[in-house]
Protein backbone atom coordinates (compact mmCIF):
# COMPACT_ATOMS: atom_id res chain seq x y z
CA UNK A 1 0.00 0.00 0.00
CA UNK A 2 2.58 1.94 0.90
CA UNK A 3 4.58 1.65 -2.53
CA UNK A 4 1.50 2.62 -4.61
CA UNK A 5 1.23 5.66 -2.39
CA UNK A 6 4.69 6.90 -2.67
CA UNK A 7 4.34 6.05 -6.32
CA UNK A 8 1.30 8.44 -6.85
CA UNK A 9 2.82 10.72 -4.74
CA UNK A 10 5.91 10.58 -7.82
CA UNK A 11 3.54 10.61 -10.68
CA UNK A 12 2.13 13.74 -9.45
CA UNK A 13 5.77 15.24 -9.12
CA UNK A 14 6.71 14.64 -12.27
CA UNK A 15 3.39 15.88 -13.36
CA UNK A 16 3.97 18.89 -11.90
CA UNK A 17 7.40 19.53 -12.15
CA UNK A 18 6.54 18.87 -16.11
CA UNK A 19 3.50 21.40 -15.68
CA UNK A 20 5.56 23.72 -14.36
CA UNK A 21 8.71 23.54 -16.67
CA UNK A 22 6.60 23.86 -19.43
CA UNK A 23 4.69 26.93 -18.09
CA UNK A 24 7.61 28.88 -17.53
CA UNK A 25 8.94 27.74 -21.53
CA UNK A 26 5.25 28.58 -22.59
CA UNK A 27 5.73 31.90 -20.86
CA UNK A 28 9.50 32.61 -21.49
CA UNK A 29 9.72 32.48 -18.36
CA UNK A 30 13.88 31.71 -17.53
CA UNK A 31 14.51 28.99 -15.39
CA UNK A 32 16.65 31.40 -12.63
CA UNK A 33 15.83 35.39 -12.08
CA UNK A 34 18.78 37.27 -13.75
CA UNK A 35 21.07 38.63 -11.06
CA UNK A 36 19.96 42.31 -10.12
CA UNK A 37 21.56 42.31 -6.55
CA UNK A 38 20.02 42.14 -3.11
CA UNK A 39 16.40 41.98 -3.10
CA UNK A 40 15.10 43.93 -0.04
CA UNK A 41 12.34 41.61 1.71
CA UNK A 42 13.91 38.82 -0.17
CA UNK A 43 10.96 35.87 1.33
CA UNK A 44 7.77 38.13 1.04
CA UNK A 45 9.22 39.45 -1.88
CA UNK A 46 9.28 35.99 -3.37
CA UNK A 47 5.76 35.22 -2.09
CA UNK A 48 4.35 38.28 -3.75
CA UNK A 49 6.18 37.65 -7.07
CA UNK A 50 4.49 33.63 -6.34
CA UNK A 51 0.92 35.39 -5.69
CA UNK A 52 0.51 37.15 -9.28
CA UNK A 53 1.61 33.82 -11.74
CA UNK A 54 -0.58 31.53 -9.29
CA UNK A 55 -3.75 33.83 -9.09
CA UNK A 56 -3.78 33.76 -12.85
CA UNK A 57 -2.94 30.09 -13.72
CA UNK A 58 -5.30 28.50 -10.49
CA UNK A 59 -7.78 30.91 -11.58
CA UNK A 60 -7.51 30.03 -15.30
CA UNK A 61 -7.61 26.23 -14.59
CA UNK A 62 -10.93 26.49 -12.00
CA UNK A 63 -12.32 28.02 -15.37
CA UNK A 64 -10.87 25.85 -18.02
CA UNK A 65 -13.29 22.83 -16.21
CA UNK A 66 -16.80 22.86 -17.85
CA UNK A 67 -19.16 23.35 -15.25
CA UNK A 68 -20.77 20.18 -15.35
CA UNK A 69 -17.20 18.20 -14.28
CA UNK A 70 -16.94 20.35 -11.13
CA UNK A 71 -18.20 17.30 -9.12
CA UNK A 72 -15.44 15.16 -10.78
CA UNK A 73 -13.37 12.99 -8.62
CA UNK A 74 -10.14 10.85 -9.92
CA UNK A 75 -11.30 8.15 -7.34
CA UNK A 76 -14.27 8.03 -5.06
CA UNK A 77 -12.16 8.43 -2.51
CA UNK A 78 -10.88 12.00 -2.99
CA UNK A 79 -12.25 15.23 -3.26
CA UNK A 80 -14.25 16.74 -6.26
CA UNK A 81 -12.74 19.42 -8.37
CA UNK A 82 -15.32 22.18 -7.06
CA UNK A 83 -14.02 21.31 -3.80
CA UNK A 84 -10.45 21.93 -4.55
CA UNK A 85 -11.61 25.39 -5.58
CA UNK A 86 -13.66 25.82 -2.72
CA UNK A 87 -10.14 24.60 -0.49
CA UNK A 88 -8.06 26.77 -2.31
CA UNK A 89 -9.75 29.94 -1.50
CA UNK A 90 -10.21 29.30 1.76
CA UNK A 91 -7.06 27.80 2.59
CA UNK A 92 -5.60 31.44 0.43
CA UNK A 93 -8.38 33.54 3.02
CA UNK A 94 -6.92 32.25 6.08
CA UNK A 95 -3.47 32.25 5.50
CA UNK A 96 -3.60 35.41 4.26
CA UNK A 97 -5.40 36.78 6.85
CA UNK A 98 -2.61 35.11 9.49
CA UNK A 99 0.06 36.56 7.84
CA UNK A 100 -1.27 39.97 7.71
CA UNK A 101 -3.13 39.89 11.01
CA UNK A 102 -6.29 40.94 8.92
CA UNK A 103 -9.62 39.91 8.93
CA UNK A 104 -10.50 37.48 6.32
CA UNK A 105 -13.31 37.65 4.67
CA UNK A 106 -16.57 35.78 5.36
CA UNK A 107 -16.93 34.16 2.47
CA UNK A 108 -19.27 31.58 2.41
CA UNK A 109 -18.63 28.57 -0.25
CA UNK A 110 -19.60 25.63 -0.26
CA UNK A 111 -18.07 22.65 -2.49
CA UNK A 112 -21.31 22.08 -4.21
CA UNK A 113 -21.79 25.84 -5.08
CA UNK A 114 -22.61 26.81 -9.17
CA UNK A 115 -19.16 27.12 -10.99
CA UNK A 116 -19.55 30.53 -11.17
CA UNK A 117 -19.73 31.23 -7.50
CA UNK A 118 -16.84 29.13 -6.94
CA UNK A 119 -14.70 30.71 -9.01
CA UNK A 120 -15.48 34.12 -7.86
CA UNK A 121 -14.76 33.25 -4.68
CA UNK A 122 -11.49 31.94 -5.73
CA UNK A 123 -10.66 35.26 -7.68
CA UNK A 124 -11.94 37.17 -4.52
CA UNK A 125 -9.24 35.02 -2.20
CA UNK A 126 -6.49 35.86 -4.44
CA UNK A 127 -7.61 39.65 -4.28
CA UNK A 128 -7.61 39.51 -0.67
CA UNK A 129 -4.25 37.92 -0.29
CA UNK A 130 -2.82 40.65 -2.75
CA UNK A 131 -4.31 43.55 -0.42
CA UNK A 132 -3.79 41.24 2.76
CA UNK A 133 0.44 41.29 1.61
CA UNK A 134 0.65 44.47 0.39
CA UNK A 135 2.50 45.88 3.72
CA UNK A 136 3.97 42.62 4.72
CA UNK A 137 7.63 42.05 4.91
CA UNK A 138 10.67 40.30 6.38
CA UNK A 139 11.10 42.57 9.48
CA UNK A 140 8.70 40.10 11.48
CA UNK A 141 9.59 36.57 9.84
CA UNK A 142 9.91 35.28 13.64
CA UNK A 143 7.20 36.45 15.07
CA UNK A 144 4.88 33.46 16.35
CA UNK A 145 1.47 32.81 15.79
CA UNK A 146 -0.65 29.75 15.52
CA UNK A 147 -1.95 27.70 12.67
CA UNK A 148 -4.67 24.67 11.92
CA UNK A 149 -5.71 24.20 15.23
CA UNK A 150 -3.34 24.97 18.04
CA UNK A 151 0.15 24.09 16.06
CA UNK A 152 2.97 27.39 17.47
CA UNK A 153 4.33 28.57 14.04
CA UNK A 154 6.40 31.66 12.32
CA UNK A 155 5.09 34.00 10.40
CA UNK A 156 7.67 32.52 7.81
CA UNK A 157 6.48 29.47 8.61
CA UNK A 158 3.07 30.99 7.47
CA UNK A 159 4.36 32.51 4.05
CA UNK A 160 6.24 29.17 3.12
CA UNK A 161 2.42 27.17 3.86
CA UNK A 162 0.63 29.44 1.63
CA UNK A 163 3.46 29.24 -1.07
CA UNK A 164 3.57 25.48 -0.93
CA UNK A 165 0.12 25.43 -0.84
CA UNK A 166 -0.32 27.08 -4.24
CA UNK A 167 2.79 24.80 -6.03
CA UNK A 168 0.34 21.65 -4.45
CA UNK A 169 -3.12 22.55 -5.23
CA UNK A 170 -2.22 23.93 -8.78
CA UNK A 171 -0.80 20.61 -9.35
CA UNK A 172 -3.63 18.84 -8.62
CA UNK A 173 -6.00 21.31 -10.90
CA UNK A 174 -3.58 20.28 -13.64
CA UNK A 175 -4.21 16.51 -12.86
CA UNK A 176 -7.99 17.11 -12.76
CA UNK A 177 -7.63 18.69 -15.46
CA UNK A 178 -5.59 16.15 -17.64
CA UNK A 179 -7.93 13.30 -16.72
CA UNK A 180 -11.08 15.22 -18.14
CA UNK A 181 -8.58 15.96 -21.66
CA UNK A 182 -7.81 19.42 -21.00
CA UNK A 183 -4.34 21.10 -20.98
CA UNK A 184 -3.87 22.78 -17.92
CA UNK A 185 -2.95 26.80 -18.32
CA UNK A 186 0.85 25.89 -17.73
CA UNK A 187 1.05 23.71 -20.64
CA UNK A 188 -0.97 25.36 -23.23
CA UNK A 189 1.32 26.57 -26.01
CA UNK A 190 2.94 29.77 -26.65
CA UNK A 191 0.41 32.45 -27.84
CA UNK A 192 2.02 34.02 -30.89
CA UNK A 193 1.24 38.09 -31.26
Amino acid sequence: MKRFALMGLATLLVVLGTEVAQGQQATGAASAPPDTGPVANPVTTTVKTQLGRFSKIMVAAAEAMPAEKYNFKPTPEMNAFGHLVMHIAQSNNFLCAKISGMTAPDAKLADTDPKDKLVAGLKASFDFCATALEKVDDSKLGEAMTLFGNHPASRAAALIVLSDDWYDHYGAEAVYLRLNGILPPTAQPAKKD
